[in-house]
């Protein structure tokens, strides 16, 4: 599933593509897609003679702004939007086709037929589903350390589905959890309320590092994502710890190792990511000391 910086890059790509452009008609080939209205008629006439004005994103849904109302959208497993011209061949599994006054179009293409789309009068999107319970945006000012603290510092479950929770912190996917807890040097079986401040701070800054590198690296093209222009993200080729099961840990050199936790395939590097209460089974190599976790995230954050 897209996460944050995919979601990010699609919604730069977009940003560049559509603004400006009117709608004259909407097709819908899966009414399933649509969310609010359920209606492809409505769905269609709702949106018939309005502008395209710009793209946002919350979490990992893209904010899709017209004038007078707001497309939210979730890419779900593998969604993609990509700008054609009118007479572009239709490729399969393209459910949704905007229709531009200027002989251009907006697809959407979903394999696995999991996106959604909720069209609201601008500002509403905030009251209901699905943005309303959404938690922390981590690239934006709001996520401060003080706020990361109140959000997890008294709560007793383990660390990675925590973070997977959208109401927490949203954006976090099985991909960067496991990246941003390796480059922390926390196991994802620890819990929250039994991390100190100091690791905490640690996770805190590994977070927004990862994310900002994946950004910059315009995602992780680990399956099929790609962005509205078609071309892959390249953070895959920087991945420390997720997919690299068997591979050496660039900073110890133990094979990193993979299990599940919380019902989702996670990676770890057995050596510099401690098991809860040191249960863990003896290590050939001393984990690394917290300024050396230190030192690699001064590196990425500089």
């Amino acid at each position: 599933m897209p996460e944050l910086p995919e979601v990010e890059t699609v919604r730069r790509t977009l940003n560049t593509l559509i603004p400006g452009k009117t709608i004259r008609h909407v097709t819908v080939n899966l009414p399933r897609i649509l969310q609010k209205p359920d209606d492809p008629a409505v769905f269609a006439a709702m949106l018939e003679g309005h502008t395209f004005q710009a793209v946002e994103r919350r979490g990992k849904f893209l904010r899709l702004l017209l004038d007078g109302l707001t497309l939210v959208s979730h890419l779900r497993m593998e969604g993609r939007y990509g700008v054609y011209r009118d007479d572009d061949p239709v490729e399969a599994h393209t459910h949704i086709i905007f229709h531009f006054t200027d002989g251009t179009q907006l697809r959407y293409k979903d394999v696995r037929q999991f996106g959604t789309m909720h069209l609201f009068a601008t500002g509403e999107e905030w009251q209901d589903p699905p943005l309303n319970k959404l938690g922390l945006e981590p690239l934006s000012e709001e996520f401060t350390f003080e706020a990361f603290l109140r959000a997890i510092s008294k709560r007793s479950t383990k660390i990675k589905p925590m973070l997977l929770n959208q109401e927490i912190i949203v954006g976090l996917g099985n991909i960067y959890v496991d990246e941003a807890l390796h480059l922390a040097g926390i196991h994802p079986e620890r819990t929250a309320d039994t991390l100190k401040k100091a690791e905490k701070e640690l996770l805190y800054k590994a977070i927004i590092a990862t994310l900002r590198a994946a950004v910059e690296a315009g995602g992780s093209s680990v399956k099929s994502y790609v962005n509205g222009q078609g071309e892959m993200g390249m953070f895959q080729h920087l991945l420390k710890a997720y997919g690299r099961t068997g591979e050496p840990c660039e900073t110890c050199g133990r094979l990193i190792e993979k299990s599940v936790v919380g019902g989702r395939g996670t990676h770890i590097c057995p050596n510099c990511q401690k098991g809860p209460k040191n249960t863990s089974r003896a290590r050939a190599l001393p984990a690394p000391k917290s300024n050396a976790v230190k030192r690699r995230l001064d590196g990425k954050t500089k």
